[in-house]
């Protein structure tokens, strides 16, 4: 049976005094051969810090991680990073100013070691002609392009990236974002991508794990992770639903919740559901009504080209609703019914209401 390109059994790690503050806790994922399996969550969460222990940056408190069956690193022991064979793209580059694009992708070579893999990814990545410019004289996606062809030279089976397209705009980041994963299936390379942008991650990657204060809440595909959420943060922030809590009334058939009566999700059996939970809501199934007196408040907005964005205070939560243009469209105002901040309004859950799935 072949080994696995990466394995983490197990892992905790903390900056400070043993346990005084787990920066991640008991994480355990695997990585198949040819994915791209996405880092996903908030700032602070623990995704750079998973990273710098795969590379070998630092060392665990508890827990093993194996590159190809081969243990590289636990509390005993730490194999070096540049004996791991792995490559890593950083956020802002790393490239040396004093080398030119061929010798920055030429750097981790051996000597002698032959360039025409080199030459080959400079010409995949459209790099072929700058190759005698240094840095300072490449853009930003171009750079990109670079630091992500001199980590590929090696012919590592795994490259570790970091946030690698956040200091581009956004045209560039959409473009390089879109091929990255035909250039690691060309170069027979997995990949681990650190993000907090969950477009980014349900765009691009095989799988995606949802990291929160250092702990694995899911790891699944992009369409396992919108079908099956397996906690009301997956939910939020990777989804953008709008958690309520929810009382299940087994005599109407209905989940009840701060906002009204909703329709209880197709297979979901009235008596499978605890008589409290907690249920997903897309915020396009919340309509909103201008209303004087109305118990909830426009706190925010933000245009988004197709549809407003509302930010709602209902109650001690904030919701987010989406109020697409089409519906003012099709009522002959133009566009003109627009709320403010500030504004009254009366919530309540439409018919066509999007259950995720119940937590």
């Amino acid at each position: 049976m072949e080994s696995l390109p990466v394995e983490i059994d197990g892992l905790w790690h903390s900056y400070g005094a043993s346990g005084a503050e787990w920066t991640l806790q008991d994480i355990n994922l695997s990585l198949q051969g040819g994915e791209l399996v996405g880092l996903l969550g908030p700032s602070g969460c623990g995704k750079t810090t998973l990273l710098r222990l795969i590379a070998g940056f630092e060392t665990p408190v508890r827990g093993s991680i194996r590159l190809h069956g081969s243990e590289v690193a636990s509390p005993q022991r730490s194999l070096a990073a540049e004996r791991r064979g792995v490559g890593m793209v950083f956020q802002d580059y790393a490239l040396f100013p004093h080398l030119n694009g061929w010798d920055n992708t030429c750097f981790g070579l051996r000597r002698g070691q032959d360039t025409s893999r080199a030459a080959w990814l400079l010409e995949l990545l459209g790099l072929e002609r700058l190759k005698e410019r240094y840095p300072h004289e490449l853009s930003g996606g171009q750079r990109q392009r670079l630091a992500l062809a001199r980590a590929l030279a090696p012919a590592p089976s795994v490259v570790l990236l970091d946030e690698p397209f956040s200091n581009l705009d956004v045209e560039v980041r959409l473009r390089l974002r879109s091929e990255l994963p035909s250039v690691l299936s060309a170069c027979n390379t997995s990949g681990v991508l650190v993000t907090h942008d969950p477009e980014e991650a349900l765009a691009i990657c095989s799988r995606v794990a949802v990291l929160r204060d250092g702990r694995l809440h899911q790891c699944a595909s992009p369409k396992d992770l919108v079908e099956s959420p397996a906690t009301p943060f997956v939910g939020s922030f990777v989804l953008q639903r709008n958690v309520l809590p929810v009382w299940n009334d087994v005599g109407s058939g209905c989940l009840r919740c701060p906002l009204g009566d909703l329709e209880r999700p197709g297979g979901l059996q009235a008596d499978s559901l605890p008589e409290e939970a907690t249920v997903l809501v897309a915020p396009e199934a919340i309509a909103l009504l201008e209303d004087s007196n109305g118990g909830d408040q426009v706190v925010g907005r933000e245009f988004l080209g197709h549809s407003w964005m509302y930010r709602v205070k209902s109650g001690d939560r904030q919701l987010r609703l989406l109020r697409p243009l089409s519906e003012d469209y099709e009522r002959g105002q133009n566009c003109r019914l627009v709320l403010q901040p500030d504004s009254s309004v009366l919530l309540h859950p439409q018919r066509r209401v999007l259950l995720t799935k119940a937590c």
